[in-house]
């Protein structure tokens, strides 16, 4: 099978006026779109580790400097369209998912870099992604893009925004946008490892402006949030809190010492877990040798599907992923193991329900006996609305903790989804 027929066009607008930027090799980026690379990239300047050096000044970059775009030829390309497809005749999200990842993270090396061959490259991590909500239905017989620019940069991290377009045309308009992400990037100095200053952004437009505002908005609040976590003062244990936990304990009781006598429409939490387990391999790695943000994305992704699957017993329709911090780094060889269940599901809106699903990834060292949590993300899905029968009502259980420990996950996630974000993405 021939590399190019299945490569989807990347273009960047950092080339020469008049240009719709260059084409990237086939080689920078197959294997998880660009990682490899970067990780060509990381080989060659590290190869010169004894004669580099910390940069010394500061550039000055716009959002068009380094604006990319991917073109997925859908339409016309056999190959692609099968290498994206599910078995439903759409489009796999989840390797989006892994895709924008990827794109975003060339983006962010594009603007850290400088013309200096000899100055030391950062070392540039995913640190967090914002909630993606999709907007509508994707396509897979339809051209698609994805776009990416920094939308922000802070004094060691930046925000990448990346969309999602469906159809493609020269005049795009704001329908066309499926899906919009911001990714968040930290820099740190390839030796010692701290906090390194990335190259300055000067937005241009009055767009790229309102952006880098939001950008520094969502930056401040999510250092409040981080402080309101630490404080004490901030614990949920109050009165309304416990006699919610109460209540959620004595309904999940009855399922479990009564189950003839339960509601037949709930089900206990536990009832709904899957899990899975990988071992980590060399080709998912990033340019730092370490398993790329995307390539968990996308696994998380499939497993939280299949627990909607076989809860709801008809094909989920994605809706979003909340925000997603990545606390610890994973490893090539390491064991990582994704478990997932439905934390609680909503029917007040018969014609959509909405289930959502918790996966947490752990990584677990069997020479060492430990077992860390990497991620933890949360999916919300309902049910396909093109496979409903006329007439016919979803037939959608309330899920119930049985433990005090899952009672307070219940909760956490129940409150985190219905509180108004000051920030608007």
């Amino acid at each position: 099978m021939s590399l190019r027929g299945t490569t989807p066009q990347v273009f960047s607008t950092c080339a020469s006026t008049g240009s719709d930027g260059p084409n990237f090799s086939d080689s920078e980026w197959r294997t998880k779109m660009c990682s490899r690379g970067r990780t060509l990239l990381s080989t060659h300047r590290r190869s010169r580790t004894a004669s580099t050096c910390g940069r010394s000044t500061l550039q000055s970059k716009t959002p068009a400097g380094n604006r990319t775009s991917v073109l997925y030829n859908f339409s016309s390309d056999n190959e692609l369209r099968e290498e994206y497809r599910n078995p439903w005749n759409s489009i796999r999200i989840g390797k989006l998912l892994e895709d924008l990842d990827a794109l975003a993270g060339t983006i962010a090396v594009k603007h850290c870099s400088d013309s200096d061959h000899t100055t030391r490259p950062l070392l540039l991590v995913t640190a967090s992604v914002d909630k993606i909500s999709m907007k509508k239905r994707l396509r897979i017989d339809v051209d698609l893009q994805l776009a990416g620019a920094v939308a922000w940069v802070g004094r060691s991290s930046m925000e990448i925004r990346m969309e999602v377009i469906q159809p493609v045309r020269e005049v795009m308009e704001e329908d066309d946008k499926a899906l919009i992400a911001n990714f968040t990037f930290v820099a740190r100095d390839w030796k010692t490892h701290k906090a390194a200053l990335v190259n300055h952004l000067v937005p241009q437009t009055e767009e790229e402006k309102q952006l880098f505002a939001m950008g520094s908005a969502r930056d401040a609040h999510r250092k409040k949030l981080r402080l309101e976590h630490q404080e004490a003062s901030t614990s949920p244990f109050t009165k309304q809190y416990n006699d919610r936990l109460a209540q959620l304990l004595r309904e999940g009781r009855v399922l479990c010492e009564m189950p003839a006598l339960a509601d037949r429409n709930s089900i206990l939490m536990r009832d709904t877990r899957l899990e899975n387990a990988i071992i980590c391999q060399p080709q998912q790695r990033n340019m730092h040798g370490r398993i790329f943000g995307g390539f968990l994305m996308r696994r998380a992704f499939e497993i939280a599907f299949s627990t909607a699957y076989v809860f709801g017993g008809i094909r989920p329709l994605f809706l979003e992923v909340d925000h997603v911090d990545f606390r610890r780094p994973v490893d090539v060889g390491d064991f990582l193991r994704l478990k997932s269940c439905v934390l609680y599901t909503e029917t007040e809106n018969l014609e959509q329900p909405r289930i959502h699903v918790e996966v947490i990834a752990h990584v677990t060292q069997p020479e060492l006996k430990s077992s860390e949590v990497s991620n933890t993300f949360y999916f919300t899905f309902s049910l396909d609305p093109e496979i409903k029968a006329p007439g016919v009502d979803w037939n959608v259980r309330r899920v119930l903790p049985a433990t005090e420990e899952e009672a307070r996950t219940y909760l956490a996630r129940y409150e985190a989804d219905h509180i108004v974000h000051e920030v608007s993405v």
